[in-house]
């Protein structure tokens, strides 16, 4: 069982290393990569409220260097989805809601001698491409060429 008396250290290390980061070029989009607010509280909640296990915040912590350095270098991705998904916008100083498309990617490699995937995310025709989560030792679907527009194992939006 890991120790989880530093938890607090760990998390404010993982937030400064993952606030320097900024933005990282990605070779398979072709395009920069934000690390923004939205991909470190991904690591922290599951869902809205919904805090994910102590032990799985700090192994996604501990990983942080390796999906950087995975955004870095890939030069394909393994997993595509496209989704709908409702958010809640201001318009006209009332908040309303909107459908808007939601696209994931999934880099799967072992680097650095671990097997991770980062899963990278756009929201919107027109959004940035961000940080969305990374996920160690999952679980590969056999058949996950099944589907062509999703090839991806699992719920990206919670993991």
């Amino acid at each position: 069982m890991e120790d989880l008396s530093n938890y607090e250290k760990l998390k404010e290390d993982a937030n400064n290393y993952y606030n320097s980061i900024g933005k990282v070029r990605s070779p398979v989009f072709n395009e920069d990569v934000g690390f923004n607010a939205e991909g470190f509280n991904h690591i922290v909640y599951k869902t809205a409220r919904t805090e994910r296990e102590r032990p799985s915040q700090i192994l996604r912590f501990k990983l942080l260097r390796l999906a950087r350095k995975l955004v870095e270098v890939s030069t394909t991705y393994q997993e595509y989805e496209e989704t709908l998904k409702e958010f809640t916008v201001k318009r006209h100083k009332k908040k309303v809601n909107k459908s808007q498309p939601v696209k994931y990617w999934g880099i799967i490699a072992i680097i650095d001698g671990r097997k991770i995937k980062v899963i990278l995310r756009k929201i919107g025709e027109n959004g940035k491409l961000h940080f969305w989560s990374i996920v160690p030792a999952w679980t590969t679907n056999k058949y996950r060429d099944i589907k062509f527009y999703t090839t991806m194992k699992g719920n990206p939006e919670e993991d």
